[in-house]
């Protein structure tokens, strides 16, 4: 069986470690682990792990954000992968940092990459995990806040929480969705 898994972020090492990137950094991390490279190709940067039987096409869309889903259109078709083999790793100011939401659809929320997904796919029942960024900024200055830093403290404890995304991506490929809501969204 063949997954599509699209982290979120935006090209180019002005944003490499932005919370808007938390996608793409989930991506590395799980790449790393498993001893593979990205290579650069149509529309995003690519690696393919295997776990369990399953081939998991790992996809960093080079459509900056709010383009995203001309990336994951283009994957999804060439790879002939089907709306419920995929999932989308996106940043979230609504959750504490480092808390995971996984739904299996929904809303959104107010993120432009999303958006750019729903409305290039015709629809917004694909999975998504949500990697919590916090939400402390001032009024007005949401733009600055994802396209700004982790904090020192943050960046220390993301290499743990990095991991936790990375088995919550595994999990959906091997158990679905369901058992791995029920299992990763906690506290």
């Amino acid at each position: 069986m063949k997954y599509l898994v699209v982290g979120l972020g935006n090209i180019g090492a002005e944003y490499a470690s932005t919370r808007h990137n938390i996608g793409f950094r989930v991506l590395d991390a799980l790449a790393e682990a498993s001893n593979v490279s990205f290579m650069a190709g149509r529309y995003g940067s690519t690696a393919t792990i295997r776990h369990k039987g399953r081939q998991i096409l790992l996809l960093k869309p080079s459509t900056y954000m709010n383009l995203s889903g001309k990336a994951v259109r283009y994957w999804m078709e060439q790879e002939k992968i089907p709306i419920e083999n995929i999932l989308i790793i996106s940043d979230d100011i609504a959750l504490p940092f480092g808390e995971l939401r996984m739904r299996k659809k929904g809303s959104a929320g107010g993120h432009n990459g999303l958006k750019n997904i729903s409305e290039l796919l015709g629809r917004e029942d694909y999975a998504r995990i949500r990697f919590g960024v916090g939400g402390d900024f001032a009024k007005g200055h949401q733009v600055d806040y994802v396209l700004g830093e982790f904090s020192a403290e943050e960046e220390q404890a993301l290499p743990d929480r990095l991991k936790h995304f990375g088995n919550a991506v595994l999990s959906f490929a091997t158990v679905g969705p369901d058992l791995t809501m029920n299992t990763f969204n906690k506290k």
